[in-house]
């Protein structure tokens, strides 16, 4: 699997939160970093875009972060990725930068994922991102990592 983000994740504590997830998977992700676009708003997400997509392995599943994707639980999450991976495509989860992302990545999608209604900074959306898809993998290995049911509403 890949992460193909926008911008250069330095030293910092989100690479540090990413790092700590992405050796617990296996296989790790590989991760591209593509530059960050200057200009104006829509300058910027038509540039990043092209780049997001050039970025895709061929044949990628593509699987782009949005605000306007579907919210699974972890589980459903396990589900997806079990299906995507008998796919026998490379598989790809597109980050975008702080503009977010142009309409032509989103149209490439395979698949949009949203992590929830509020907005994320995109370099912690990867840590987010790495720790969702090792919950997913404990998932379906039936490591205790994830306790399902908890925390249970409220009531």
């Amino acid at each position: 699997m890949h992460v193909i983000a926008v911008g250069r994740l330095r030293n910092a504590p989100e690479a540090d939160l990413f790092d700590r997830y992405n050796t617990r998977l296996r296989p790790r992700l590989s991760v591209i970093e593509v530059p960050e676009a200057r200009g104006d708003p829509a300058a910027v997400k038509r540039q990043e875009g092209v780049a997001l997509l050039a970025a895709v392995p061929r044949d990628g599943f593509v699987v782009p972060l949005d605000l306007g994707g579907q919210v699974l639980d972890s589980e459903t999450l396990a589900a997806k990725l079990r299906r995507w991976s008998e796919l026998g495509r490379p598989i790809g989860f597109l980050i975008g930068g702080a503009e977010g992302l142009d309409r032509p990545v989103l149209a490439r999608a395979d698949f949009v994922l949203s992590l929830g209604a509020l907005t994320w900074p995109h370099f912690l959306v990867r840590a987010m991102l790495a720790e969702q898809l090792y919950r997913a993998q404990a998932i379906s290995l039936g490591h205790p990592y994830h306790r399902a049911g908890r925390p249970g509403p409220a009531g």
